[in-house]
């Protein structure tokens, strides 16, 4: 029967309970911190990026970050929250300094929100403000006053500290992972040298700002030196590595905009046409970005996101009074780029090279294209390989878009997790057999390879990861070594033509269980001997005990836990360091002297445990 529909079914949500119910609107996903863009990460960047903006105004060099198991607190040394307002900038929505441009221009948050938002998403929530000899306190919980104390005297330096503990009951178990919290505070360093961030009491800063971000995250060396350019309000960085697709950076306002924007499409068209005029020839825009590593930093009055979590850049000009951002960033490029090109001719040869040998490449397998997009919509059409789901990504970050491919082997595996699956937003894609070692072989083996093509076509990753149709590409296989020979073959394969994949944190390993654990009352899964040791002694005597070899093994009625709202998923993450050529080689390569004697001393381990402790 239809509800009624009256005075009585209209409500009016207070700030917090609005946070609260829907915080997909402010933070993104919750998540438990095993992914970098989980929400406990977003509350982190919202209260630095209130003391960046600080900063950028002249106050403060040094920004504190300090965080104990669940715990965070952060400092900075600017002006300090006006004390009669520390309230009002806490929990009053719509409030703030940022909407007065005469005080913060160019800044990143402007709306008056993130602050709230953690406020409202913690247990545990202090705002504490020091000027000019006096200090504020206010403690709150879940966005409720807990206490208001009384303004009093204080010797320290004039700043806002603020500590927080995220709310469990929102973000269940969850912990903070030191790489992806490095990472984000390196990247504020990069674009804003000068400023000192301290982690725990380790100190982050950079002297050359997107030089030091290219050459610290580049695994190899690039073709020929870095390509640093900057003016006033942008900066640029670029050169070319030896892998496949390209990869960028892009910042507003010290914002790192993962999903790009207005500003990451104008530096794609403007580097194009740069290339293009100075060698006076007509490359394919795809042969002159292929392989291109770069970063992009630049400054705009009052930007627009297309997110609370401003990932993605709306704005299509500079400011008011402004260029366009396509034209700022053309008019730049054009000029800097091309002026560089002239004075540095070894570099101008190096980019020659690496286009003509992408135009080679390209063409070679121009030929085959066709057929094998053909072969994969026939396939598709024919729903040999692919079980699809009804809501795809859109590359956006809100929770709808959460849709997962399941890369399965066998018809067994990929039937259980096909009737367990959510049809609404998990797909199935199912192997047939090994796949093919690519190691070393180039991107022309996609296209003939049947499995691998099917498999571009149905993550639609042929040019890039902007038509990507599932946020999670999840490696589902067998826990024994068949399984894990498989997982290397895909992860080899990811790895050598679509890092992109993975460097932006889409790739998983599904974790499933090992054991089963029950009596008659109660039945635990367990992911290691640990867990189903710990099972066993709380289940008591002889409890029955299954060990699952296959997915297969695991019942559809069983497997629908294991990838629903509790799934566990390992994220497969490159670091820095990660020398993609000199790994994949050495797992994936010929049987050299090297790889034998690690084993040999891996079995030898396994033999005398005694020994190794």
């Amino acid at each position: 029967m239809t509800e009624n529909y009256s005075e009585d079914t209209i409500r009016t949500l207070d700030w917090k309970e609005h946070i609260r119910k829907r915080p997909g609107m402010y933070i993104g996903k919750l998540g438990d911190g095993s992914s970098p863009d989980d929400g406990i990460y977003i509350l982190l960047k919202e209260v630095i990026d209130n003391c960046i903006d600080e900063y950028m105004m002249g106050f403060g060099k040094t920004i504190e970050v300090n965080i104990d198991e669940q715990w965070v607190t952060i400092r900075d040394y600017g002006r300090g929250v006006p004390l009669g307002k520390v309230i009002d900038v806490a929990s009053k929505m719509n409030t703030g300094a940022k909407y007065d441009s005469k005080v913060f221009k160019k800044t990143v948050g402007l709306n008056g929100v993130g602050i709230k938002a953690v406020n409202a998403l913690s247990s545990s929530f202090t705002i504490q403000s020091v000027r000019e000899g006096k200090e504020k306190v206010v403690d709150f919980s879940e966005g409720e006053i807990v206490k208001n104390h009384q303004q009093r005297n204080s010797t320290e330096k004039n700043g806002t500290i603020i500590t927080f503990e995220p709310d469990h009951t929102m973000f269940g178990k969850f912990n903070f992972i030191d790489e992806y919290i490095e990472a984000m505070l390196r990247n504020y360093t990069y674009l804003i040298t000068g400023l000192t961030i301290s982690y725990n009491g380790q100190k982050f800063q950079s002297k050359n700002g997107l030089l030091d971000l290219l050459q610290e995250n580049m695994s190899g060396e690039g073709l020929y030196p870095i390509i640093h350019l900057k003016n006033g309000d942008i900066e640029i960085a670029i050169t070319h590595g030896n892998q496949y697709g390209d990869e960028y950076y892009g910042f507003v306002n010290g914002q790192h905009t993962t999903q790009g924007g207005t500003h990451q499409v104008a530096f794609k068209e403007a580097l194009v046409k740069t290339i293009r005029d100075f060698f006076k020839k007509d490359f394919d825009a795809s042969d002159i970005r292929t392989s291109i590593i770069a970063a992009i930093s630049i400054k705009v009055e009052e930007p627009v996101f297309e997110s609370q979590t401003k990932t993605k850049l709306g704005s299509k000009d500079i400011g008011p009074k402004g260029p366009s951002v396509r034209n700022f960033i053309m008019n730049f490029l054009t000029s800097k780029l091309d002026d560089y090109l002239h004075k540095h001719g070894d570099t101008a040869h190096a980019i020659l090279r690496k286009i003509q040998e992408s135009e080679k490449e390209r063409k070679a397998i121009s030929g085959i294209k066709k057929l094998a997009r053909e072969r994969a919509k026939k396939a598709n059409l024919h729903n040999k390989k692919l079980r699809d789901c009804r809501i795809h990504y859109n590359g956006k970050d809100d929770r709808k878009n959460e849709s997962t491919l399941f890369i399965t082997e066998g018809d067994s595996a990929s039937g259980s997790i096909t009737k367990s699956r959510s049809v609404n937003t998990q797909a199935v894609f199912s192997l047939r057999g090994k796949p093919l070692n690519s190691f070393g072989l180039t991107k022309k083996v996609v296209y003939e390879n049947e499995e691998f093509n099917l498999l571009q076509a149905a993550l639609n990753i042929e040019d890039g990861l902007d038509g990507l149709r599932y946020k999670n590409v999840v490696i589902a296989t067998d826990a024994d070594v068949d399984g894990m020979h498989i997982r290397l073959l895909l992860l080899t394969f990811f790895l050598q033509f679509f890092p992109n994949l993975v460097r932006n944190g889409h790739l998983f390993i599904l974790q499933t269980p090992l054991f089963r654990v029950r009596n008659k009352k109660e039945t635990i899964y367990c992911y290691s001997d640990d867990e189903k040791n710990s099972a066993i002694e709380k289940l008591g005597r002889s409890p029955e005990i299954t060990r699952f070899k296959g997915l297969g093994e695991i019942s559809p009625d069983e497997f629908k836990h294991f990838i629903g709202p509790n799934i566990r998923l390992q994220p497969v993450r490159l670091k820095k360091e990660d020398d993609l050529k000199e790994i994949l080689g050495f797992y994936m390569g010929k049987n050299t002297p090297e790889r034998q004697n690690f084993i040999i001393d891996r079995l030898r381990v396994e033999e005398d445990p005694v020994e190794v402790a």
